[in-house]
């Protein structure tokens, strides 16, 4: 296994409190990195930082409450992160959720939510990190920020209009910033997402299941329903080794680009 030393660096991960954030979290702070997590959801965020301080107790992290559609929390999230450990290295962007709707009954305010919602996590969090971003990559050759994006970015759904749009609009942000800046060193990519196992699929697994049927059996048949060739959800541990890879020198001379993380659901080339 090709292991990587991150001692002296630091990783700031958005929606990093639960699924693929918090799983992603654990691997830089596993590789020597220091990190630092945000959400939403207090309850959720501190349970998130003893989860990661029990599993590593000699961790440098940072958990800070912060709505990235908020300008203010992430301004105050950032200089929180410079304040403690000076520097960013590598900016995940992983805030979002998807919204099930057909055109038809997708209203403007609908479509205004959810645009906002998938631009500006990126937008934000990317705006307020970039400083650091840059300087890190002056002084260390490189730097990164990579989106957690979905596939409904290059392979819409008509029940999901609305997100399936907006995706695709931030995959194309994704490519542009690439393109910006690299002369600065400071990489972007992105990974494009299928089913993930999460909190919302458990709460659908609970509402929707068979007596008696297990979490495995319910998500194997769900799985060959959507027609995942590989028959399982993935899990937040698969998208987070994604993540680390384009987040480190190992993607190093990889920029404006995706990974498919679908379970070959995939039907383009």
């Amino acid at each position: 296994m090709i292991r990587i030393d991150l001692n002296g660096q630091v990783a700031v991960v958005t929606g990093g409190s639960s699924g693929i954030g918090l799983a992603t979290a654990g691997l830089f702070l596993r590789a020597g990195a220091s990190v630092a997590i945000c959400g939403r959801d207090m309850e959720r965020l501190a349970h998130a930082e003893a989860e990661l301080n029990a599993q590593f107790p000699d961790a440098q992290l940072l958990a800070r409450r912060c709505n990235v559609l908020d300008a203010g929390d992430v301004d105050a999230f950032a200089q929180a992160v410079k304040a403690r450990f000076g520097r960013t290295d590598m900016l995940i962007n992983n805030a979002g959720q998807g919204r099930v709707s057909t055109f038809a009954d997708t209203s403007d305010e609908a479509w205004r939510e959810e645009l906002d919602l998938k631009y500006f996590s990126v937008i934000r969090p990317t705006r307020a990190f970039l400083p650091m971003l840059r300087e890190a990559a002056g002084a260390a050759g490189h730097a990164a920020v990579v989106c957690v994006n979905s596939l409904l970015a290059l392979q819409p759904e008509p029940h999901m209009v609305a997100t399936s749009s907006a995706r695709a609009g931030v995959q194309n942000l994704i490519k542009s910033l690439a393109v910006e800046l690299a002369p600065q060193r400071v990489r972007v990519n992105s990974i494009l997402i299928g089913i993930v196992e999460s909190g919302q699929w458990r709460r659908r697994y609970a509402k929707e299941a068979q007596p008696g049927q297990s979490w495995e059996d319910w998500t194997a048949e769900l799985a060959r329903r959507k027609n995942i060739p590989l028959g399982r959800f993935g899990k937040p541990e698969e998208a987070a080794q994604a993540l680390f890879y384009l987040a480190t020198t190992l993607s190093s001379y990889t920029t404006g680009s995706h990974i498919d993380v679908s379970g070959g659901v995939a039907r383009h080339v």
